[in-house]
């Protein structure tokens, strides 16, 4: 399965703000700067997010974004989804056998399901767990 860059930032900017969820609003310009993220990027991702009803955002100097559930209930694959569309993982599977007669269709099911049982178990608070553990063993930020 291959990640595009929009999904990426997606996990990235909701790493982000999973790991400062004490700073409130968290600003676009400090996710960006942070994560290495093109901010007129990151606003179109952000976008994507909001839509997804993932994170909330207010308008003006003391604006920002932040999470509207607590980082243990949103999950790689909610962010995936919100991003990518609902058929994010059904990309593998569905495919018609090819002119020899060999029919995959049910390996790229396997394939799919395996990666949306690993997405859809895996939260954001396990996530900024991990990472906070490595910056607390003197290891680089938390960049994925």
């Amino acid at each position: 399965m291959r990640i595009s860059a929009k999904s990426e930032y997606a996990i990235k900017a909701v790493l982000d703000l999973a790991m400062h969820p004490e700073v409130g609003l968290v600003p676009i310009q400090e996710i960006a700067a942070r994560q290495g993220i093109p901010q007129r990027y990151l606003e179109q991702v952000l976008i994507a997010l909001k839509r997804g009803g993932l994170v909330r955002s207010k308008r003006g100097s003391a604006g920002g974004y932040h999470l509207t559930r607590p980082p243990e209930d949103i999950t790689v694959g909610d962010v995936l989804r919100a991003v990518e569309g609902a058929s994010a993982f059904e990309a593998l599977g569905g495919r018609k056998p090819n002119r020899n007669g060999q029919d995959l269709a049910e390996l790229w099911t396997e394939i799919s399901e395996a990666v949306s049982s690993v997405v859809d178990r895996l939260t954001f608070g396990e996530l900024a767990s991990r990472a906070a553990e490595r910056v607390g063993a003197g290891r680089m930020m938390y960049h994925i």
